[in-house]
């Protein structure tokens, strides 16, 4: 098994290219063993691109986690966000955590996702 953690992320998403660019800057200046794909290898990950831009997906320990769980096993694998990966897993804060992640941020993010998508769509 590879000491590898595979981040599947939205590139297309300003706001996850720019979390997501800031997590690979450091990555790549700790030389962590992270490595972060977008939404092109959705298929590789047993996912469609539509499935991924859904929310964020880490492949860690040979486990697919997705949400709350993938940030929590990516922060976990960066010394300078290992408190994250701590605090969200708290027993008060992990269902806080899941429950605005899933029902909020997440949906939110795949709309403007979609939006994005139609105005695309409509330009070509």
């Amino acid at each position: 098994m590879s000491d590898e953690t595979r981040v599947l992320y939205n590139e297309t998403c300003p706001v996850c290219r720019f979390e997501i660019d800031a997590y690979a800057r450091r990555a790549a200046r700790d030389g962590l063993p992270l490595r972060f794909e977008t939404l092109s290898e959705a298929a590789l990950w047993g996912l469609t691109p539509d499935q991924a831009a859904r929310r964020l997906h880490v492949m860690h320990g040979g486990e697919l986690l997705s949400g709350v769980p993938a940030f929590r096993a990516l922060w976990s694998r960066m010394p300078h966000m290992a408190w994250a990966a701590r605090v969200a897993g708290w027993p008060v804060i992990a269902p806080l955590a899941a429950g605005i992640y899933d029902h909020i941020l997440a949906p939110a993010l795949y709309a403007m996702h979609r939006k994005r998508e139609a105005q695309r769509a409509r330009k070509a």
